[in-house]
């Protein structure tokens, strides 16, 4: 009865263990979407170089007083997975995150 116990108990412990290493590997890939929000800024001229900014499904679309200022390996460095400049416009291709960093960027701007 007794190596029953300590076997479970063992057990019981490496379970333990695992659920931490798992919740510790689940945090560390989870984006921090403010600080990849203000990168994104920071990348796009600034605040105040941002006019207008819109998303739908995967891409990010914003409209800039100056293009000429923003950084496009900045952007793609962040997980753009493209970039199509028209006139004033990007559309960036972000995939399941412009949403959520579009949201971000509206509280910042």
């Amino acid at each position: 009865m007794g190596d029953k116990m300590s076997t479970i108990v063992t057990y019981l412990i490496i379970a333990f263990i695992l659920m931490i290493i798992a919740l510790v590997v689940l945090k560390l890939n989870k984006k921090d979407f403010n600080i990849e929000a203000n990168k994104l800024i920071t990348y796009l001229g600034g605040k105040d170089n941002i006019i207008n900014a819109e998303a739908n499904m995967s891409r990010f679309k914003v409209i800039l007083k100056d293009v000429s200022l923003v950084d496009k390996d900045g952007i793609q460095k962040l997980g753009a997975k493209g970039i199509v400049e028209i006139d004033n416009q990007l559309k960036i291709i972000f995939g399941k995150d412009a949403r959520t960093l579009k949201k971000y960027i509206s509280q910042i701007v």
